[in-house]
């Protein structure tokens, strides 16, 4: 099977948060019980522990908003400079090496 579900973590509008959905693993365990192979979370996954945390239990992390701001907070080389942090720290926490 190719593709995978993008189960939101939250209700609600996409962004940065303070934490993960607590909802999120259940919901992973059943879009599993339903059928779906592949079952990525996102929504509010914006820091390594938040990384760590999603792939204890899902087949993926996605991460749009906390990517966005490294490069609007930041200008030109600071900006590539934030989102080369950012990814280490969220590969880091897919790793368990946080």
């Amino acid at each position: 099977t190719t593709g995978f579900v993008y189960a939101a973590s939250l209700m609600g509008v996409t962004g940065e948060r303070g934490s993960v959905g607590a909802q999120a693993e259940r919901l992973v365990r059943d879009t599993r019980a339903a059928g779906a192979s592949h079952v990525c979370v996102g929504l509010g996954v914006s820091t390594g522990e938040h990384a760590a945390e999603v792939a204890a239990y899902a087949d993926g992390v996605i991460v749009g908003s906390a990517l966005v701001r490294c490069l609007v907070e930041n200008e030109g080389e600071a900006g590539l400079e934030a989102l080369r942090a950012k990814t280490a720290e969220l590969a880091a926490g897919v790793r368990g090496s946080t």
